[in-house]
């Protein structure tokens, strides 16, 4: 301890001198809970009490028990918007103007938000609460979430005392790439045994709070459940998924109308709303063939039991409070972190990296496997129909900046009872708004300090005076908000907003050009505090409130390090940031190690190397099992034994595998083990296995993977798979039974780098 700071007395023995110690950290009288639920890809339209038909009773129980926004906005994608909701800060000034795996060297999109723009965990920890991070973090950026990395941008590193959850943007929900506090773990139980994400999430937060009561029973503590519903992939147990079999067979356009019927008659919009029109590229549901209609029910089914499963596991979590005496002292905000997602398509994909890697399946190929959609073996997502849908009465979605991609649900409910409960409130609001609010319902002053770094200045105001009773008609506390993602930008500002659209990538199918200047950009303008779903463009009819709004972004641009506007995705991913990893040919990996993320192992897309592992069995113990793999059943490789036979097997993302495996089989004992893989001039080249200096099988390869070997996480292993299992025969993660003396991967080759597909396989798992 610093001496200056003791405030007793020390004289030369004890009778002389006289103790202190430091003030505990201690809440205000009565401080309540804070349990925070942050929804992922959840359309504005998507929940019970929003408008839908969807069965989310728990989330609708809550807004009966508190209130709704209804002009409630976040930063059009996932990263940023939760970065907004525990800073309080602008996006750009938590250095999070994109997602974090894609930063680039400006102050605004550096990916890691700076210490003095304080998380809400670390002010409430500061002030005595116990502080748990539980799901999706996706604010550190992908070449720091591995074992070698820095832990500083990890949730402990930024205040919470446990995280149990996932990096990045999605993960397998039956097999996920999990994390418990700074360390990669397995999850507890196998998709056999009945295993999904969201049920997990739920019992590690019951078992945290349980452990935090069997010590305290007072302490407050603030709980950060976000999961990962509804991102890609929607996987839900079957029977979540055939509760909606049929429900969706209205379709798209009848689904929308329905539902911005029921918005209207709750009285989420204003009466005069008008349904924003289907865009050009989302076809008519009444054009779309019998076969295509039940295959888009089908990716509606799985979306829709797998928010409702989540919804059912969230009620876990009340239900223990409750039954702890917790609840009615909590204060809990549901929000979701954007619009609904099209990264799904023109027509729903079974397995996203698919797309990234340009060679989706075709709709014959996905009818054909139609009951896999939902489960462990597909990677699903809906197409562009259902999320237009899932944004009514908006436009746009998900990346963008029209309303569906910023403007979404926000729930909620005051400790005790209090505010107008039930109500609705029209109200602008942003995620900015959030964190500031829950310190002013908790009485706690945001701090000067924080572990004696000054905190800069909070953007957010709190609106927890407009959830008072009689509060509807109160002025609203913001009147001014900036957007921008990708290059797309708007300015809100009393009533009014501008905005400018600008494509991002290959992804974009709008006739213009992602490399246009951004000047050339043309701006609509709409005048929202009475065209809420941005349908009429009224920007010829006042050319200078067009220019005001521009004006007044460019100011809000530069106060926020908006600065420069940067669409370049492909460059970005060409010119990757500084890293003090030196180059290197040779990989080695350990035995039961952690799992190596992707981004940080060996790169051997499509590129020469060698796999050499080198291994011993006991006496009377035939080899088996898997030596070295990457991935999963949705795409990877991997060298295994079965029962003394040599194999290596390469998945193409689902579609398709090739395989190569030994003649002779293996004696118990000592062995090595060596798989080639040598490139030719397209996208394949020639495989073949060596056992203990003999080459004992051989084949070809006829494409080796270009881009991502698959979106959910998983990286790669040694001594066993992740699963689900990359190849036949065996189910992961079959664990080899001798002891590997040594495992390495030789690069021989050059890189062979696609930017185009790496920026689709990229944006692909946001």
């Amino acid at each position: 301890m610093d001496a200056q700071k003791f405030q007793g007395r020390i004289g030369r023995d004890w009778r002389d001198s006289e103790p202190w110690w430091p003030p505990l950290p201690t809440p205000p009288e009565g401080a309540p809970n804070v349990v925070m639920i942050v929804l992922d890809d959840v359309g504005f339209a998507q929940l019970g009490c929003y408008g839908s038909d969807i069965a989310t009773p728990v989330i609708d129980g809550l807004a009966g028990e508190g209130l709704r926004l209804g002009n409630f906005h976040t930063t059009a994608l996932c990263s940023p918007t939760r970065a907004c909701l525990l800073t309080g800060r602008n996006h750009h000034r938590n250095a999070m103007g994109r997602v974090a795996d894609l930063a680039i060297g400006f102050p605004g999109y550096w990916g890691k938000p700076p210490k003095e723009n304080g998380f809400l965990s670390e002010i409430l920890r500061q002030r005595g609460y116990a502080t748990y991070a539980i799901g999706k973090w996706h604010l550190t950026p992908e070449d720091e979430t591995n074992m070698a990395a820095p832990r500083e941008t990890w949730p402990l590193g930024r205040g919470f005392d446990r995280w149990y959850g996932f990096h990045g943007g999605e993960t397998h929900q039956f097999n996920p790439a999990l994390y418990c506090d700074n360390h990669s773990v397995r999850p507890p139980a196998t998709i056999e045994e009945g295993y999904h994400l969201s049920a997990d999430l739920a019992d590690r937060a019951i078992e945290y709070i349980g452990d935090l009561r069997a010590v305290d029973v007072e302490k407050p503590f603030f709980l950060y459940f976000a999961t990962g519903a509804c991102h890609s992939p929607h996987h839900a147990p079957q029977e979540w998924i055939d509760r909606y079999r049929g429900h969706f067979s209205q379709g798209w356009d009848s689904w929308r109308e329905a539902t911005f019927a029921r918005q209207i008659e709750m009285g989420l919009l204003p009466p005069e709303t008008i349904l924003s029109p289907r865009p050009d590229w989302v076809p008519a549901w009444e054009t779309l063939k019998e076969e295509d209609r039940q295959l888009s029910e089908r990716f509606m089914e799985c979306f829709a039991g797998f928010l409702s499963y989540t919804d059912d596991q969230i009620g876990r979590v009340f239900s223990f409070l409750e039954e702890i005496g917790d609840l009615d002292n909590t204060v809990v905000v549901v929000v979701s972190d954007n619009g609904a997602s099209s990264e799904g398509g023109s027509e729903g994909s079974i397995n996203d990296i698919r797309l990234s890697n340009f060679d989706p399946a075709s709709r014959r190929e996905m009818y054909s496997r139609i009951e896999e959609i939902g489960g462990p073996l597909s990677h699903n997502n809906y197409p562009w129909g259902w999320t237009m849908a899932g944004n009514t009465p908006f436009k746009r979605w998900k990346r963008e900046v029209h309303e569906g991609g910023v403007a979404d649900p926000c729930i909620i409910r005051l400790p005790h009872g209090r505010g107008d409960k039930g109500s609705i409130r029209r109200q602008y609001a942003h995620a900015i708004d959030v964190m500031p609010t829950i310190l002013d319902v908790a009485g706690i002053e945001s701090p000067d300090t924080i572990q004696e770094v000054v905190q800069s200045r909070v953007d957010g105001k709190s609106f927890r005076p407009l959830l008072s009773a009689g509060a509807g008609e109160d002025p609203p506390i913001r009147t001014t908000q900036y957007f921008e993602i990708f290059g797309s930008r708007a300015l809100y500002h009393n009533g009014w907003k501008a905005v400018a659209f600008h494509p991002v990538g290959p992804l974009y199918n709008d006739g213009l050009s992602p490399s246009a200047p951004f000047e050339d950009d043309v701006w609509e303008l709409y005048h929202v505090a009475s065209d809420v779903s941005e349908s009429n463009d009224v920007a010829e009819q006042y050319p200078e409130k067009v220019e005001e709004l521009k004006e007044l972004w460019w100011r809000e641009a530069n106060e926020n390090d908006v600065l420069p506007l940067d669409n370049r995705v492909l460059w970005t991913l060409a010119h990757p940031k500084p890293d003090h990893r030196k180059e290197r040919s040779v990989f080695r990996y350990f035995q039961q190690g952690a799992q190596v993320p992707e981004f940080v192992a060996v790169n051997v897309r499509n590129r020469s190397h060698s796999i050499r592992v080198s291994f011993t069995t006991q006496d009377g113990v035939i080899p088996d099992g898997v030596l070295v793999a990457l991935g999963s059943a949705l795409g990877g490789w991997s060298l295994h034994i079965c029962q003394g036979q040599v194999r290596y097997v390469h998945n193409l993302y689902g579609k398709e595998r090739h395989s190569v495996h030994s003649d002779t089989l293996l004696s118990p004992g000592e062995h090595t083990v060596v798989f080639t893989f040598e490139k030719d001039d397209g996208a394949g080249g020639e495989i073949s296995l060596e056992i203990d200096g003999v080459q004992d099988g051989e084949g070809s390869l006829s494409h080796f993977t270009p881009a991502g070997f698959n979106g959910v996480g998983v990286g790669v292993t040694c001594g066993f798979e992740w699963g689900p299992a990359v190849g036949v025969g065996y189910e992961a993660p079959f664990a080899f039974n001798g002891v590997i003396q040594r495992a390495e991967v030789i690069a021989t080759g050059p890189i062979v780098r696609d930017p185009v597909l790496e920026l689709a396989a990229i944006l692909a798992e946001q």
